[in-house]
């Protein structure tokens, strides 16, 4: 295929938004993990890190750097893309998708179908009142990272499953949609904290991923900015295909 057959590029070459804007994000797992892990007992923390929501905790400890610059090449070699849900990027002559497909090989989290992905019947439950109320959160709205980093100090009367529930939601808050600190979260997504084995097996990783490639899609690459979500799956996907094709050296030199 020749290069005049590939569809328009996103930004015209050579008029790519310069690396010179960072790309941050609101991930705040470096207060939240020491606070859910002292507030946690042992076998509490070890039974959340062996679920399937342990990923983003194992994830953690590899204490994975956030590459801005490399992000932000990948990102102005895109492709005028109508899929709502996917990325194409351009790497030489070599086209590249981020997708719900690389997003779920990546992370290995539940990325399975569900009808009713944002919970519109979802019920407001005594359990959940109670919940709520001893969080000392607003009843009709998912508590913020910060709001659950405060919790955490205030737990340890609290029964074994709702430690549990404040550890699941301390993931859900601070990797899944990794949101704003003090922004509040989706309620009804919250709200299923109180089926602990239900949460489990909730399909987060299509949550993370639209949560995550939503936010990418609506941002400015000439400014600064913050990506939303678990933007470190994002990264593992750049850092593959331009190890693929041999490009890591010439984006980190050129121009220093």
């Amino acid at each position: 295929m020749v290069a005049s057959e590939f569809p328009r590029r996103l930004y015209t070459k050579g008029f790519e938004p310069a690396p010179d804007k960072s790309i941050d994000y609101y991930a705040d797992d470096y207060r939240l993990v020491p606070a859910l892990k002292s507030a946690l007992e042992e076998d509490e923390w070890e039974e959340i890190y062996e679920s399937p929501l342990g990923f983003f905790l194992k994830f953690h400890e590899l204490d994975f750097g956030w590459a801005s610059r490399l992000v932000h090449h990948m990102l102005t070699f895109q492709i005028v893309c109508k899929q709502r849900y996917e990325i194409w990027s351009l790497i030489g002559t070599t086209l590249v998708r981020f997708s719900l497909h690389e997003f779920e090989e990546i992370t290995g989290l539940n990325c399975g179908y569900v009808d009713d992905l944002a919970l519109t019947d979802l019920a407001f439950s005594d359990d959940t009142h109670a919940f709520w109320e001893l969080m000392g959160v607003d009843a009709e709205s998912g508590p913020s990272t910060i709001e659950i980093i405060e919790a955490c100090s205030n737990c340890s009367s609290w029964s074994r499953d709702d430690r549990l529930r404040l550890g699941y939601l301390g993931i859900y808050a601070g990797f899944i949609v990794a949101t704003r600190p003090g922004s509040s979260t989706n309620v009804n997504h919250a709200r299923l904290v109180i089926d602990l084995e239900g949460f489990k097996e909730f399909p987060w990783g299509r949550i993370a991923f639209q949560h995550l490639i939503n936010s990418v899609k609506e941002k400015d690459l000439s400014k600064n900015i913050h990506i939303e979500g678990f933007v470190q799956a994002l990264q593992v996907w750049v850092y593959y295909h331009y190890k693929k094709e041999g490009l890591f050296r010439r984006i980190i030199y050129d121009d220093l």
